[in-house]
């Protein structure tokens, strides 16, 4: 099996996230890793991952297991999310056993590979991505096949681990070009139409003009674009929408 240039060819030219992560969720089961989570926030402090709502987070894990790990929280406290935010690079699962033969993890930490063990999440290895900026970090979680224990994940790596790294990076590195919004902070047409050009300088009466639209109407777009971005200011929601690559995008 190897990373072909129409594989790669084929991720870089598909128009969505989706089908990104459709074509990568095919790939990864064909190295035995069957379930994977992705997630990449720009909105990293010292503290903190920044609001869930704002996560690029793509997994095909059952909807159970996203619903505890992710909506209750629990990734804070798992262990190879804490190793992803520390490091770059790739990470066997092996690393979980050898702390907790050590003493060296919380009680938290142990509740998280308990649920983990309850729904097959038993064997992988994650990613960490290189940052482009200090509030960035995205990684992926792949987990392997119930029947393949961690011995036969890392001797699966050993053989196919450069090349699943690189479809990876491919992957992550699409992602990051194309637009992705969480439910309920899509912006209409409009809205990204006044955000665009209040981008590029102009102002409500500009826009106004360019738009044949009344300037309390511009208002109105710009008002609903914040609202849609859980922003208060038009800064931040031009910030945000670049940031999600909803800006300068076109309509299908």
């Amino acid at each position: 099996m190897t990373v072909s240039t129409a594989v790669i060819n084929e991720i870089i030219n598909v128009s969505s996230v989706e089908e990104v992560w459709k074509i990568h969720t095919r790939r990864m089961a064909d190295y035995g890793f069957d379930r994977i989570m992705y997630g990449y926030t720009r909105y990293r402090t010292e503290t903190s991952l920044g609001d869930p709502d704002d996560f690029v987070l793509l997994t095909n894990h059952h909807q159970d297991y996203a619903d505890v790990f992710i909506g209750e929280g629990l990734y804070f406290y798992a262990p190879m999310v804490k190793w992803a935010l520390d490091n770059e690079g790739a990470c066997s699962w092996s690393v979980m056993a050898d702390r907790k033969l050590s003493g060296g993890m919380s009680e938290a930490e142990r509740k998280v590979i308990e649920f983990n063990r309850r729904h097959g999440v038993t064997a992988g290895y994650s990613i960490s991505f290189k940052s482009v900026t200090p509030r960035s970090k995205g990684a992926i979680a792949l987990t392997a096949r119930r029947d393949l224990d961690q011995p036969a994940v890392d001797a699966i790596w050993a053989k196919y681990g450069h090349e699943i790294l690189t479809l990876n990076n491919v992957v992550h590195l699409r992602i990051l070009t194309l637009p992705y919004t969480t439910k309920g902070r899509t912006l209409t047409r409009r809205q990204r139409e006044v955000l665009a050009w209040v981008g590029d300088g102009k102002t409500i009466q500009d826009i106004a003009v360019l738009m044949g639209l009344t300037p309390a109407t511009v208002e109105k777009h710009l008002r609903l674009a914040r609202d849609s971005l859980n922003v208060e200011t038009t800064a931040q929601a031009v910030l945000k929408a670049a940031f999600q690559n909803q800006m300068f995008v076109l309509d299908p």
